[in-house]
């Protein structure tokens, strides 16, 4: 009998149906993953059985007998916890105290010894640990996500849900968290696996359900499929292929820093005293979990942020003191990490997007006096170019899609054709057929003869399309590689801050371990 049934679940937004008419079980003692294109319904139809939202129609039931989950606290007594992309934990309390959030009192000692007897009861059933004691924003990102998890099983969950757990994991982490989700499942638990990740998705799954547009299109037992049928399955009709890079004709350097330091929000040093050189026709690659300066650098180099010393310099001119305008003048284009802090006006229509960083051009406005025309026209070339859906350069940019929004914030990028891209985590979040379109424009640009910096926390991503790859860790790069003769294990072991020729680190519970071992 299933731990738990969805049955015939429906979830509207307005006049859409993120959630249309959804079947879905989970065993007990499976992994079972779900997947879909961006917009399919799989976080939707995980927030609905965590109690996050409510249903328009359907009933959802916990060992045979219906609920109403009305509410987290609500599936947490049931035994269902989730772990969130952005982790919902008090950075200035401990981790113990964090286990005990949502307890009577955390004032009382009683919740407290609970709390560390179940953390203890964990450690030594599914090998995830952390030191109690730590302060939360000590914890580097990969043991921040084992906070959750842990808290969520001292909390007594039987089914974990996980929605794209890897995105802040060094290869290594991500081994050490499916090892623990193995284990866990074993143990007669249950695990919903929510990932872009096909290659994971094989990896750590016993089942998968494939979700598109609200409704479940396939089930299928993961020893019998592949790869490239679950590509096929989330998209309806497209196949991945394998992604080459072509070889690169690298020119004269275009984009140099030197000796840059710049803040985090709180004022604490984030990138420190960094060099690093990009060539024309080049994508250096920047590998490394995220939290160890990167959006902090990349701000910095695209005048968002001001640098607290060194140098920037674009075509071997000082830019270090120049404005955001000015850097698109001299020809920058960037993807930021976040489209809709940074990338989007959301309320604005597709064409005043694409043209909003260039209004000031001739070709676009004159003494003051749009040129609407002119815009639109730019706005349908590139609607065209880069396939933006749906096709009319007057919808709003919030209505679109992710995927949809991110390739508005790509072709604005690159629609002047820069000297420099800057792309930061271009492809986070999307769904396997938009990430390779926008990958294959980023090549496109540098075959263009453009200096390429791209910022990736997919490992994946950086060694398919980077020409050199530099590892980031607080602040540094410690070391640089080239991808085609370095393994994943090698650049993993770099993002965790251990050089070459040191085998052994030292893990949270203090037990030495061999980080090649894990992969």
């Amino acid at each position: 009998m299933p731990v738990v049934e969805m049955r015939g679940i429906v979830k509207r937004f307005g006049a859409i149906a993120a959630c249309d008419g959804i079947d879905f079980d989970i065993q007990p003692g499976e992994v079972h993953a779900l997947l879909g294109e961006n917009g399919a319904g799989k976080t939707t139809l995980m927030r609905l059985l965590y109690g996050l939202f409510n249903a328009d129609a359907g009933e959802i039931l916990v060992d045979g007998s219906p609920v109403a989950l009305s509410s987290p606290s609500v599936a947490i007594a049931h035994g269902i916890g989730m772990v969130h992309q952005h982790f919902l934990l008090v950075p200035t309390m401990s981790v113990l105290e964090n286990y005990a959030l949502g307890r009577s009192s955390l004032t009382s000692s009683v919740p407290r010894a609970i709390s560390r007897e179940q953390a203890e009861s964990v450690r030594s059933r599914y090998g995830l640990w952390v030191d109690p004691d730590r302060l939360v924003h000590d914890l580097p990102v990969g043991l921040q996500q084992r906070v959750e998890i842990i808290r969520s099983l001292c909390q007594g969950a039987s089914v974990l849900i996980l929605d794209e757990p890897t995105a802040v994991l060094t290869p290594q982490e991500a081994n050490e968290l499916f090892h623990g989700l193995k284990a866990f499942a074993e143990a007669g638990n249950s695990v919903v696996f929510i990932s872009h990740k096909l290659k994971e998705v094989m990896a750590v799954s016993d089942r998968v359900t494939v979700l598109r547009r609200g409704k479940v299109v396939e089930e299928v037992t993961t020893s019998d499929t592949s790869v490239d049928e679950l590509a096929a399955m989330m998209t309806g009709h497209w196949t991945p292929t394998q992604f080459h890079r072509g070889t690169s004709a690298p020119g004269p350097v275009t984009l140099s820093a030197r000796g840059i330091y710049v803040l985090d929000d709180e004022g604490r040093p984030s990138v420190r005293d960094l060099d690093f050189d990009v060539h024309a026709g080049e994508i250096l690659g920047v590998a490394g979990v995220d939290g160890n300066g990167q959006s902090e650098m990349t701000q910095a180099l695209w005048g968002l942020r001001p640098l607290m010393a060194g140098t920037v310099k674009l075509g071997g001119v000082d830019i270090t003191r120049a404005s955001v305008r000015e850097r698109v003048r001299r020809g920058i284009g960037h993807i930021p990490d976040d489209r809709n802090r940074w990338g989007l006006f959301l309320q604005l229509r597709i064409s005043d997007n694409l043209t909003s960083e260039r209004l000031e051009e001739p070709r676009f406005s004159s003494w003051g006096v749009v040129r609407r025309t002119a815009i639109d026209a730019h706005a349908h070339d590139l609607v065209q170019r880069f396939e933006i859906v749906p096709p009319d350069i007057n919808a709003l940019t919030g209505a679109l899609s992710g995927g949809n929004q991110q390739k508005v914030v790509v072709a604005r990028a690159v629609s002047h054709d820069p000297q420099v891209v800057i792309a930061s985590h271009p492809t986070r979040g999307l769904d396997v057929m938009a990430a390779d379109f926008v990958r294959r424009a980023i090549v496109a640009e540098r075959d263009r003869g453009a200096a390429v910096l791209l910022v990736s926390a997919d490992l994946d991503e950086v060694l398919a399309i980077s020409d050199r790859v530099a590892v980031m860790y607080e602040g540094r790069f410690v070391g640089t590689v080239n991808p085609a003769t370095t393994s994943l294990a090698e650049v993993g072991l770099l993002m965790a801050g251990i050089h070459q020729g040191t085998t052994t680190k030292r893990s949270d519970a203090g037990v030495e371990i061999d980080p090649v071992d894990l992969l």
